[in-house]
C-alpha cells in the first residue's frame, strides 16, 4: 500500500468535522507529535539503529520520548510522562516496532512515528474486507516479522468463513498489493509494513486492549447531523455482506422525525407513565417480609422436618403420613402454596366437597392436567373438559363471566394446551377471594393444624441406641444430666431408661418394666445419640 498524503491513494476525502467527539483530542496529540518530530526546534532525533546483521531505520527510544515530554511539557513526575506517552501511543501516533500492544516504556525499546496518512484524524473507518486483505497479504510473505499473531490468525479464519463467496477476489487484491510492495526499497518497505501493522493495531486491537477509536455514545447522540466519511484502505468496495466496523457511528445523516415517529414516541411515553412503579424501599420491605415468612422452610437456614438422615438418625418414630405442622402452616401463606402441596390440595378439595362447590377446583386441576398431556391427547381431553364443566347441561357446571366464556369457546375451535387459560384464571381468582379464606377458617384446617401441634410436641426429639444387634427408639419428653454423668430418659415424668458412664462402656442401670423387650443389663456401645 502506497504511502501518501490525505488526498492520495485514490480515496475521496472531505474535511473532517472539527467538533466531532474525538477530534479535539486528535488535534492536541498531533500538535505534540509534530513538535517531537521537529529536530530543528529541539525535537527527538530520529536515527537508524544497527542490530545484528540488519539495520532498523527511522526509530527513537522510549526513554528519549519520556525525557522530551518531561522537558518540554513541564512534567515533573516520570510516571505522568509515561502515562501521557502511552495515551499518544494508544491512539496510534507512535508505536513499538516489535509489539502489538501500543504503550510507551521508559527504556531502550524502539518506537517509530506513524505516517500522517494513517492518523485517526483522517476519519478512517476501515471495513472488514480491508482487514482481510491485510491479513491475507501478510500470510503471502515468508518473513518472520510478518508472521500472524494468534489472535490475528483467528480473525483471518473467521473472516475467511464470512467472506467465503468473495474470498478469491480478496486473495487477488492481496497478491496485487504484494507485487507492488516488492518493487519498493527494502528500508522503505520495512517502515511501511510497521506503519500499516500499527494502523490495524489501533482499529483492530489486541484482545484486552482499549479501542481508542470508539466514540462516546453520549457525545454521539449530542451531534445533530454527524457526517463520517467511509474510506476503504485498499479501494475495495464492500458488497454489504461484511459487518461494518463497530467502532464508528453510521456515516449517513440522521433523519428528521416525522409525524408518525412523534406519535409513536408519545404513545410509548404514555404507556411508561401508566406503568405501576414501586419505590425501592417498598420492594425491599416486600423481599424482607417474604424472606422472614419462608425462612423456616429453607433447609440451608432451618432444620428440616422430618430430619435429614444424613445429619441425624431418627428412625421411624414420629413419622406419619399426616402432614407436619410446618407443612400445614404453609398452606395459609397463599392459595398457590396450598395447591402446590398434594396434601393441601386434598384437604382443600375435601372442604369444597363439604360445601358442594368442588367443581371449581376440579376444573382447575383438569386444566393443569391438560397442559401436561401428550400432544395427541390434548384435543380429546379439551373436549372432555368442555362437556364436563362448560357445555349446556354439564354435570359439573362452573360459573364463568361472559368474556371468559366467549374467549374459551373461540379457543376450542382449534384446541390446544392453553385453550382454557382465561377460564382457569377466572376460576382461580374466585377460589382465592372466596373459598380459600373460608377454608382457612374452617374446622378441617384448624383441627389439622392443632392436631399437628400436639404431635410435634410429643415427638419433638428422638434418641436412637444401637446395641447387641437390636435397635431401640425412645421418644424424648424430658432429659436431665447429673454431675455423675447419668442419663435419664423420662416420659410423663416416669423414668424409662437410666444410663451411667463408668468409662467408655455405657451400663444400663434402670429400665422401666413398661419396656419388657429391653431387659438387657449392658449396652456395650452407644452408636448414635441425637436430641
Amino acid at each position: 500500500m502506497a504511502e501518501g498524503s490525505k488526498d492520495q491513494g485514490g480515496v475521496g476525502t472531505t474535511d473532517p468535522e472539527e467538533d466531532s467527539p474525538n477530534m479535539i483530542v486528535y488535534r492536541k496529540i498531533e500538535d505534540i507529535v509534530t513538535r517531537i518530530q521537529d529536530e530543528k526546534a529541539g525535537g527527538v532525533a530520529i536515527r537508524t539503529v544497527k542490530s545484528f546483521l540488519s539495520k532498523i531505520p527511522s526509530v527513537v527510544s522510549g526513554a528519549d520520548i519520556v525525557q522530551w515530554l518531561m522537558k518540554n511539557l513541564s512534567i515533573e513526575d516520570p510516571a505522568e510522562a509515561i502515562h501521557l506517552g502511552s495515551l499518544i501511543a494508544a491512539h496510534g501516533y507512535i508505536f513499538p516496532i516489535s509489539d502489538h500492544v501500543l504503550t510507551l516504556k521508559d527504556d531502550g525499546t524502539l518506537y517509530r512515528f506513524q505516517s500522517p496518512y494513517f492518523w485517526p484524524s483522517n476519519c478512517w473507518e476501515p471495513e472488514n474486507t480491508d482487514y482481510a486483505i491485510y491479513l491475507c497479504k501478510r500470510t503471502m510473505q515468508n518473513k518472520a516479522r510478518l508472521e500472524l499473531a494468534d489472535y490475528e490468525a483467528e480473525n483471518l479464519a473467521r473472516l475467511q468463513r464470512a467472506f467465503a463467496r468473495k474470498w478469491e477476489f480478496i486473495f487477488m487484491q492481496a497478491e496485487a498489493q504484494v507485487k507492488i510492495d516488492r518493487k519498493k526499497d527494502k528500508a522503505e518497505r520495512k517502515i511501511l509494513d510497521s506503519q500499516e501493522r500499527a494502523f490495524w493495531d489501533v482499529h483492530r486491537p489486541v484482545p484486552g486492549c482499549v479501542n481508542t477509536t470508539e466514540m462516546d455514545i453520549r457525545k454521539c447522540r449530542r451531534e445533530r447531523n454527524p457526517h463520517r466519511v467511509k474510506k476503504s484502505v485498499y479501494g475495495v468496495p464492500d458488497d454489504g455482506q461484511s459487518q461494518p466496523s463497530p467502532i464508528h457511528i453510521s456515516s449517513q445523516p440522521t433523519r428528521k422525525p416525522t409525524k408518525e415517529d412523534v406519535q409513536k414516541e408519545i404513545t410509548f411515553l404514555n404507556v411508561q407513565l401508566d406503568r405501576h412503579c414501586m419505590k425501592v424501599s417498598k420492594v425491599a420491605d416486600s423481599l424482607m417480609s417474604y424472606t422472614e415468612q419462608f425462612v423456616e422452610y429453607d433447609p440451608f437456614v432451618s432444620a428440616t422436618e422430618p430430619s435429614n438422615p444424613w445429619i441425624s438418625w431418627r428412625g421411624r418414630v414420629g413419622i406419619s403420613r399426616d402432614p407436619s405442622q410446618q407443612r400445614v402452616k404453609k398452606w395459609s401463606f397463599s392459595l398457590e402454596e396450598a395447591l402446590k402441596d398434594p396434601a393441601g390440595r386434598d384437604q382443600f378439595l375435601k372442604f369444597l366437597e363439604s360445601e358442594f362447590s368442588s367443581e371449581n377446583l376440579r376444573f382447575w386441576l383438569a386444566v393443569q392436567d391438560l397442559k401436561r398431556r401428550p400432544l395427541q391427547e390434548v384435543a380429546s381431553r379439551a373436549q372432555e373438559i368442555w362437556q364436563e364443566f362448560l357445555a349446556e347441561g354439564a354435570p359439573s357446571s362452573i360459573n364463568l363471566d361472559s368474556h371468559s366464556y366467549e374467549r374459551t369457546s373461540q379457543n376450542l375451535k382449534d384446541p390446544g394446551r392453553y385453550s382454557y387459560e382465561d377460564a382457569q384464571e377466572h376460576i382461580f381468582k374466585l377460589m382465592k377471594s372466596d373459598s380459600y379464606a373460608r377454608f382457612l377458617r374452617s374446622n378441617i384446617y384448624q383441627d389439622l393444624l392443632l392436631a399437628r401441634k400436639k404431635v410435634s410436641l410429643l415427638y419433638s426429639n428422638t434418641i436412637v441406641y444401637f446395641y447387641t444387634r437390636q435397635i431401640l427408639y425412645f421418644p424424648l419428653h424430658y432429659i436431665s444430666y447429673s454431675a455423675l454423668v447419668i442419663l435419664q430418659i423420662r416420659i410423663n415424668h416416669e423414668v424409662i431408661l437410666e444410663i451411667k458412664q463408668p468409662g467408655r462402656i455405657y451400663n444400663v442401670v434402670k429400665i422401666s418394666p413398661n419396656f419388657t423387650r429391653c431387659n438387657i443389663s449392658n449396652a456395650y456401645t452407644l452408636m448414635h445419640h441425637t436430641i
